[in-house]
């Protein structure tokens, strides 16, 4: 796995990999983390593929990021409740 490179950003890891005809964007907190695969041959280039990382799709992953967290509480809130 290559990788393309790495976008900075002061709450997330965020980093475009190339693998095996495949680009990865790979979002990362402390807890949890997403990953998303895209063909290569959508993108003309690694330049294209991270066009996709604008602020829109960051601001998603950020409420995504949110709904985990919140998940996972209930979760441990219910197991508790067992």
């Amino acid at each position: 796995m290559r990788i393309i490179k790495e976008i900075p950003h002061p709450d997330y890891r965020i980093t475009l990999f190339h693998w095996n005809n495949k680009y990865i964007v790979k979002l990362e907190t402390a807890r949890f983390e997403q990953t998303y695969k895209v063909d290569q041959f959508e993108f003309a280039s690694d330049d294209e593929a991270l066009k996709i990382l604008d602020k829109e799709f960051i601001h998603l992953a950020m409420q995504r990021f949110e709904n985990m967290a919140a998940d996972l509480s209930d979760a441990i809130k219910r197991a508790e409740n067992l």
